[in-house]
């Protein structure tokens, strides 16, 4: 089993996530679920059909973050280390094609938010960057061609 690591705004985030599909997620679709049935012969009840698939994806995703946080460790981004990038360090790269400076935060699939500068460990700029130091270049493999990369800055 893939162990996860997450900060503990992340864990938290999901948490919350979880809790409110158990409580009001749950109830909404039991409520659709209620509704449609009411309205008749179930075999051709287009609402009913409807709210038992939207019950199947609520159920799906509750299985996903029950699995994430159960196998999860939080990270105390106290005790990262800034000499090379890892989880949770904020790294500055330069694009030195494009002569174009980046900050992006190395977090899990899991916390990944491209708009708010969070670039998962999984993805080729991210998998690259990992355990890298200052002044390091790094070549990346991306749907556009190959990125060289520097990194200027490591921090927590």
């Amino acid at each position: 089993m893939k162990k996860n690591y997450l900060s503990r705004e992340g864990y938290e985030k999901l948490d919350k996530e979880l809790y409110d599909l158990k409580t009001r997620g749950r109830k909404e679709i039991a409520n659709e679920i209620a509704e449609a049935r009411s309205k008749g012969d179930l075999s051709e009840n287009a609402e009913y059909d409807a709210a038992k698939e939207a019950q199947g994806h609520l159920e799906k995703r509750i299985a996903e973050l029950d699995n994430i946080l159960a196998t999860s460790t939080i990270i105390d981004e106290k005790n990262i280390n800034t000499s090379k990038a890892y989880l949770l360090s904020t790294v500055t790269i330069r694009n030195l094609k494009m002569k174009k400076e980046m900050k992006y935060t190395l977090v899990s699939k899991d916390e990944a938010d491209f708009k708010l500068g969070k670039i998962s460990v999984d993805s080729p700029i991210g998998k690259a960057v990992l355990g890298t130091e200052i002044g390091q270049v790094v070549k990346v493999k991306v749907p556009a061609g190959t990125l060289e990369l520097e990194i200027l800055n490591i921090e927590r």
